[in-house]
């Protein structure tokens, strides 16, 4: 297998869905940016070129890309203690004037 036929397949595994909440929407409204869940050995150069890739139809140029962990809660089970999976989360700031725009997503491993 090829470098750049891995590289691409790393890239599609990295974003794994967009996460919405009302934090998101507002931050999304009020400083262009969009909350993406993503793996949790994904850095930001790998987020930044997997974003540019998914939109690359709509020429999307992803500004910054600011990453954190976010840790599970602890939950109880019946009587039993558990935990939620731990998960990391990334902010993404596109170029002003641009939208990341969920609705016309091409499918873009399909040929």
């Amino acid at each position: 297998m090829s470098d750049s036929l891995k590289k691409y397949g790393r890239l599609m595994q990295v974003i794994l869905a967009p996460y919405i909440s009302e934090k998101g929407t507002f931050i999304a409204e009020a400083h262009n940016q969009t909350i993406f869940r993503v793996a949790r050995n994904a850095t930001k150069d790998e987020i930044k070129a997997a974003i540019e890739l998914i939109w690359k139809d709509q020429e999307i140029i992803v500004e910054k890309v600011q990453t954190m962990n976010v840790k599970g809660k602890k939950k109880r089970f019946g009587r039993y203690l558990g935990s939620r999976s731990s998960w990391k989360k990334a902010i993404v700031s596109v170029k002003e004037g641009q939208e990341l725009s969920f609705t016309n997503l091409p499918s873009v491993g399909a040929k």
